[in-house]
């Protein structure tokens, strides 16, 4: 298989929203088996077409750890169809080398897709974990959304790109999220009580 340049962060397709793959054929069952061999040449727990140049709703995941078994995951057209919770956490992304950032997610989603035998799947994510914030951080993707948009801090957000010679963050792409940094804030209050 194909190890794919992945798109750094400053290049327009990661800010366009991605399209509906209407056949699964054999060239995105291809592409996807490359996206998961790029991902784990890079050490990536997830990659999205649009971080390989393929501006379509595709994207991988492959959360297990150490000594498990490989799990990749293909989703095609996936969509959250429920989310709920609050949580934070240190990510970073593919296509912004060594560049990491304290975002806000949901601690529980739960995504509908497609195999990439065409048959809809449903997979639930819950406490926070890795496979929850990998869900949330690829599927953005396919709408043009980043992680550092997320970010909780734009000013420590900024030194991380520039520290890593990326572009600046785009204010206007900046997302507001009072109602998770409000759930986050009591979470953080209510474990400082203990």
């Amino acid at each position: 298989m194909a190890i794919l340049k992945i798109v750094k962060y400053g290049e327009k397709s990661l800010r366009q929203k991605s399209k509906e793959i209407t056949k699964i054929s054999k060239k995105i069952q291809i592409l996807a088996e490359n996206m998961i061999d790029t991902m784990y040449k890079n050490n990536g727990v997830g990659l999205a077409a649009p971080q390989v140049g393929e501006n379509i709703r595709m994207f991988v995941i492959d959360v297990s750890e150490n000594d498990e078994p490989f799990n990749p995951m293909v989703f095609i057209n996936p969509k959250i169809i429920k989310k709920e919770g609050a949580s934070h956490s240190v990510e970073g992304c593919l296509s912004f080398p060594n560049a990491f950032v304290d975002v806000r997610r949901y601690s529980y989603v739960k995504v509908k897709a497609l195999n990439l035998s065409g048959k809809p799947f449903i997979v639930e994510a819950k406490d926070g974990s890795l496979l929850s914030k990998a869900l949330q951080h690829e599927n953005d993707h396919l709408d043009g959304v980043l992680f550092i948009d997320h970010s909780r801090n734009r000013f420590e957000t900024t030194k991380a790109l520039q520290d890593n010679n990326l572009p600046p963050v785009e204010e206007d792409k900046l997302l507001v999220e009072q109602e998770i940094e409000d759930k986050i804030s009591e979470l953080e209050k209510a474990s400082d009580n203990e």
